[in-house]
């Protein structure tokens, strides 16, 4: 099983490639909707992107702005995810 650390290595790289933004200014907190680092297209990227890499489907119910909202939200939601 990957450690969260492999996990949000893995989601930050996949974001600043999807979002052309400089790795230096997003952080683990950073809130990527509400700094326009990411939009409604780019939610779906990373849907398929956590689908692809780590065979996590979220269901209707998680797709939730906090399990969303941030490297560390997404890197929390795959964990637990690979847990259960």
């Amino acid at each position: 099983m990957e450690k969260l650390l492999q996990i949000q290595e893995k989601i930050r790289a996949f974001i600043v490639k999807a979002s052309y933004a400089e790795d230096g200014k997003i952080d683990n907190d950073t809130l990527i909707f509400e700094q326009g680092v990411m939009d409604s297209m780019g939610f779906m990227s990373i849907i398929g992107f956590i689908e692809e890499e780590f065979s996590v489907t979220p269901s209707g119910g998680e797709l939730t702005e906090e399990n969303f909202e941030s490297i560390d939200a997404i890197s929390n939601f795959v964990q637990r995810k690979l847990q259960s």
